[in-house]
């Protein structure tokens, strides 16, 4: 299947938590070199989905998709250390996203908790125990490496 056909099957599974809650707000934070943690999620949402599809894996994709989406919705910049909540964000912040995600989301099934709580293993020692959560856990890894190596590319190309 092309990329502007998966888009077109993708999209239609954001629209339940796109503009909903206070995920607005992640656009105004930065994850990785200069991409927001809305872009960030929503390209991790994503990946997994065309992983998903690319391996015909039956799965739930309204979950993988919301949970996606979700996954790091702890809303605060955390290259600020007076927002952080703590000094340990990549290890706390799937329990501030998943309690977030709780007030604002509370019909959150039991794969996007899965997802949200354990995208960052083995940073966090429990590991997914839905097929969503593996592939959102590795399209995560994937995605923030392309976003940490193409702020680098960036910073190369402006010292030039």
């Amino acid at each position: 299947m092309s990329l502007d056909g998966l888009k077109k099957q993708f999209y239609p599974l954001t629209h339940d938590v796109l503009g909903k809650g206070r995920v607005h707000e992640m656009a105004s934070f930065t994850q990785h070199g200069t991409t927001s943690t809305l872009d960030h999620t929503v390209r991790v949402a994503f990946r997994a989905f065309a992983m998903a599809r690319g391996l015909r894996l039956h799965i739930d994709e309204h979950s993988l998709v919301r949970g996606g989406i979700l996954h790091d919705y702890y809303l605060y910049d955390w290259h600020d250390s007076n927002q952080a909540l703590d000094r340990w964000h990549g290890f706390t912040h799937p329990g501030h996203a998943l309690r977030n995600a709780e007030a604002d989301f509370p019909d959150l099934t039991s794969t996007e908790r899965d997802i949200i709580s354990r995208h960052m293993f083995p940073f966090t020692p429990i590991p997914p125990r839905t097929c969503e959560g593996w592939l959102i856990c590795l399209a995560d890894k994937i995605c923030s490496l392309q976003e940490f190596f193409d702020g680098l590319d960036r910073q190369q190309r402006k010292g030039a």
